[in-house]
């Protein structure tokens, strides 16, 4: 009965680790949409995404609510990476309370973004929607056409 019981504790670890790693790359790819590295003109893509949209004043103010939620993913690496080095210290019941909260952070930080980015992509006309979903769509994993037909 052990030995089942050991069993079942190794199989829930591994699918609430298993689960914690899809979450974050869920988030991950969210950051790369909306990265904040540096372009060949010297600003960073949220700079140049900023420049390209050509936003009205009355525009400005769900941007910069959208901008500030956009900093979420860095703020959560910092997490992650403190969660990590706590990680192997912790028993097995402290290790899945660990994952459990950190799997509730990113959902709550996931639901921010996504609140911002609606509210500001619904103050945008057709056009700059257009250039805000081809600036934001995250790089193909190979430069080949992925449709899928």
């Amino acid at each position: 009965m052990a030995a089942i019981d050991r069993r079942t504790k190794v199989i829930v670890m591994k699918t609430c680790i298993t689960a914690m790693a899809a979450s974050i790359v869920l988030v991950a790819g969210v950051a790369q949409a909306q990265s904040y590295g540096s372009g060949a003109t010297g600003q960073s893509q949220i700079e140049q995404l900023h420049q390209a949209l050509h936003l009205a004043p009355t525009q400005e103010s769900a941007w910069q609510l959208y901008r500030s939620a956009a900093d979420v993913p860095d703020k959560a690496q910092a997490r992650r990476r403190s969660a990590s080095s706590l990680f192997r210290t912790l028993d097995a019941p402290r290790r899945m309370d660990l994952v459990e909260a950190e799997m509730r952070q990113e959902l709550d930080d996931l639901q921010r973004q996504s609140h911002a980015l609606k509210a500001f992509y619904g103050v945008l006309s057709q056009d700059q929607q257009r250039i805000f979903d081809a600036r934001t769509l995250p790089p193909a994993d190979n430069q080949q056409d992925q449709r899928p037909y």
